[in-house]
């Protein structure tokens, strides 16, 4: 019962870190296409 316990908050964890990691490639894809925009 304790391995199935630990195991939800692992899986938490690693899905909020994909979700940031996944975010922040989205951001920078935005800035670049944004900075190229103004830039032009």
């Amino acid at each position: 019962m304790a391995k199935n316990n630990e195991a939800p908050e692992v899986d938490l964890k690693g899905t909020l870190v994909s979700v940031f990691m996944v975010g922040l490639v989205i951001i920078a894809m935005w800035l670049a296409v944004y900075l190229l925009y103004i830039g032009r």
